[in-house]
């Protein structure tokens, strides 16, 4: 697709668990034409070493960085399934698989350690322009990065059911129509999954807040509109493989590493 060299995307992840998430994320980077790099506070790289970065998913930013100490949060509800969901999963994903290794990602309520370490991949690459993408927790450090806030609890967002977490898309999303994440999508509205228990509150400096769930106000999607990528997703398109506008995600932050060519 570029070449016989691909270009080399960082993923991040905690030192125990994150293993499905892991799996996942570098299955879609590698179908997407680039070379997948597990980065760990145990295992760093530099940001030289990469062409692109993808902040994954996992515990909770540490309240302290923007301002806040830390509150107790809801559970969230598992979802129950259809029979026509159980059949997906088996074709799709490893359901259990999935679930047993990405609840482990939060078996520690923070990470310092591995804060510190997106943090500084996450300078870097901004200082060389380099595309970025944060799922989850990684949208999330990224508003923070860029001097935002955090809700740490939106349970209190939903009145009318339960919050759930899910790995299929059941929320819907109105994204932003002359926003990156629209274009690269191919529309303004579609269903997500969704694995969190915190959400953006306020947006960092020159941070776009371009998608949210329908009926409440929990932001979904950001942008810096400064730079070429750097965008935000708060569900996980790792786990929406099968839906060809997820994959796009990683098709578009690979097709623009390679172009950056900065290596």
């Amino acid at each position: 697709m570029f070449g016989k060299q691909r270009p080399v995307i960082g993923v991040t992840g905690p030192n125990h668990g994150g293993g499905a998430a892991w799996f996942f994320t570098a299955l879609s980077v590698w179908l997407a034409g680039g070379k997948p790099l597990r980065i760990q506070p145990q295992n760093p790289s530099e940001i030289d070493q990469l062409d692109g970065l993808i902040l994954g998913g996992g515990a909770d930013v540490e309240p302290r960085r923007y301002g806040e100490e830390r509150i107790e949060k809801a559970t969230l509800a598992k979802d129950k399934r259809t029979v026509f969901e159980w059949i997906l999963s088996i074709i799709f994903f490893p359901v259990y698989w999935v679930s047993r290794y990405f609840r482990s990602t939060k078996t520690a309520p923070i990470d310092i350690k591995r804060d510190k370490l997106e943090l500084q991949l996450l300078e870097g690459a901004l200082h060389q322009k380099k595309p970025v993408l944060g799922i989850c927790r990684g949208m999330q450090l990224m508003n923070v990065h860029f001097l935002g806030t955090l809700h740490q609890d939106i349970s209190g967002f939903y009145t009318e059911r339960p919050q759930i977490a899910t790995i299929f898309p059941k929320k819907r999303v109105q994204i932003s129509p002359n926003s990156k994440l629209a274009e690269i999508l191919g529309t303004d509205i579609c269903n997500v999954n969704a694995l969190h228990n915190q959400a953006i509150k306020d947006p960092g400096h020159n941070v776009d807040l371009v998608a949210k769930e329908l009926h409440n106000h929990v932001i979904q999607g950001l942008e810096h509109r400064h730079y070429p990528f750097v965008i935000g997703v708060q569900w996980h398109p790792e786990y929406l493989i099968q839906i060809k506008r997820q994959r796009n995600i990683f098709k578009t932050l690979v097709k623009t590493a390679a172009a950056k060519n900065v290596r």
